[in-house]
C-alpha cells in the first residue's frame, strides 16, 4: 500500500508522536509511507523507515488564516499528485484540525481525518472567553467532519463527535494509538546519566492551558513528601517559570526539558500525574502503565477512565479540583499501589496497523454536511 500521513508539524506533542509511530509501524510492514508536514518543525527523533516532506521550504510557522490554508492546500494537492505518480495513494490520514482543513480544501482522496482530542471540551473552554469565536469554530468543525471519514483515537472521542457535533453523515472508526510495549521497556532500561538522584513525581506534556500545570502546582504545594520533587518533562517556558515562582515552589520543582526518550524518566518516577482539562487518549498514561509506573489522573474527557478502568494502575480525580488531586498524590506516595500487568492489547502496534490496513475497504466519498 501507499500511505500518506499529514499533520501540521512534529512538535513534541502526543498527537505528533502518534503520527511518527503509525508511520513507522506501517512502513515496517512493507508499505510505502510518506509523512507530510505543513511546516518544517521537528522536535521528535525520526526513524529512517518513511519519507518526510514539508510544504514550507524553510523552518518556521505557516500562516493559519484563510489565505495560508489555501496556499498550503495548493501545495499539498500538487505534492500528492507528484508522489502518487502512476500509483495513487491507497490511504491518506490527516491529524490535527489545521491539517484536516488543509487536506479537505486540497480535495485529495482517499482521505481520513484522525481526531486526537475531545473537540467539544476545546469549544467549551473557548466559549468562556470568546463566545462568538467558539460558535464559529463549532460550525467549522461540523462542516469539516460531517460526511467525512474520521478516525477517533478513543471511544470517548467517537462519542463526543457523534453526540456534541451531530455527525450523522460521518463514518467514524475508533482506533487507538499504537504502542510497542517491548520497545518501550527496552528504552526505559537505557542508562540515563541525567536522571534525578532524588525521588520524584513526574508530569509529561507541553506547557499549554489544557494541561493545567497551574493546577498541579497548587496541589503539589500541599503535598507532604520530604525529599520528593515535582519534575516537568517539558520545554522551559517563561510563563511556567513565573507560575513556579508565584507558587513558592522553586526548591521543590524541576523543569527538565523535552526528552526524545522519556521512558527512563517515566519508569523511575514514584508517580506520574496527568491533570488535563481534556484529552483524546493520552499517550503518557499508556506509556506509564507499560513502564509499571502508577498514575494519578483527572477524569477528563476523554481517555483516562476508558484506559484505567480495571487496570488497578491509576487513580481518577475530578477535573479542576486541586484538593482532590493533592489528596490522591499524597495517598499514592504514602501507600504505593501494587500494580498488576495492564492489558494493553488494544494498543498493540501490530493490531493497530491491521486496523489501518483495513481502512481503504471502508473509505467512502464524502457526503455534503
Amino acid at each position: 500500500m501507499k500511505i500518506a500521513f499529514i499533520t501540521t508539524n512534529l512538535r513534541g506533542g502526543g498527537a505528533e508522536k502518534a503520527v511518527i509511530n503509525l508511520a513507522s509501524v506501517l512502513a515496517g510492514r512493507g508499505h510505502e509511507v510518506h509523512v507530510i508536514l505543513m511546516e518544517r518543525i521537528i522536535e521528535h527523533a525520526l526513524p529512517a523507515t518513511f519519507a518526510l516532506h514539508a510544504l514550507s521550504p524553510k523552518k518556521g510557522k505557516v500562516t493559519k488564516g484563510l489565505l495560508g490554508k489555501y496556499l498550503c492546500a495548493f501545495r499539498l494537492r500538487r505534492l500528492i499528485q507528484e508522489l502518487g505518480g502512476s500509483a495513487p495513494f491507497n490511504l491518506i490520514v490527516s491529524t490535527l484540525p489545521f491539517a484536516d482543513e488543509v487536506a479537505a480544501l486540497a480535495g485529495i482522496e482517499p482521505l481520513w481525518h484522525r481526531v486526537a482530542n475531545t473537540l467539544s471540551s476545546e469549544i467549551s473552554l473557548l466559549r468562556e472567553r470568546h463566545p462568538g469565536k467558539a460558535a464559529r469554530r463549532y460550525d467549522r468543525y461540523r462542516r469539516l467532519y460531517n460526511g467525512a471519514n474520521v478516525i477517533a483515537v478513543s471511544e470517548g472521542v467517537r462519542e463526543d463527535l457523534r453526540g456534541s457535533f451531530q455527525l450523522d453523515q460521518a463514518r467514524i472508526e475508533q482506533i487507538y494509538n499504537p504502542f510497542d510495549v517491548a520497545a518501550i521497556n527496552e528504552l526505559a532500561d537505557q542508562p540515563g546519566p541525567d536522571l534525578p538522584d532524588f525521588p520524584y513525581v513526574l508530569h509529561v506534556g507541553r506547557f499549554a492551558p489544557q494541561k493545567r500545570h497551574d493546577l498541579l502546582l497548587e496541589a503539589w504545594r500541599g503535598v507532604n513528601a520530604a525529599g520528593h520533587k515535582l519534575v516537568f518533562l517539558t520545554k522551559p517556558s517563561e510563563k511556567l517559570d513565573a507560575l513556579i515562582e508565584a507558587s513558592g515552589l522553586r526548591s521543590r520543582v524541576v523543569v527538565a526539558g523535552f526528552r526524545e526518550n522519556p521512558y527512563p524518566w517515566i519508569k523511575n518516577a514514584r508517580l506520574l500525574v496527568l491533570c488535563s482539562d481534556h484529552e483524546g487518549m493520552p499517550n503518557v498514561l499508556v506509556e506509564a502503565l507499560a513502564c509499571g509506573t502508577p498514575v494519578v489522573s483527572t477524569d477528563c474527557p476523554s481517555g483516562p477512565r476508558e484506559l484505567l478502568a480495571g487496570t488497578g494502575g491509576g487513580v481518577l480525580v475530578p477535573v479542576g479540583d486541586a484538593d482532590a488531586l493533592r489528596l490522591a498524590i499524597q495517598r499514592s506516595l504514602d501507600y504505593p499501589p501494587v500494580l498488576g500487568v495492564a492489558d494493553l492489547t488494544s494498543f498493540d502496534a501490530l493490531q493497530v496497523a491491521e486496523r489501518y490496513e483495513h481502512l481503504p475497504k471502508l473509505w467512502r466519498t464524502k457526503k455534503k454536511a
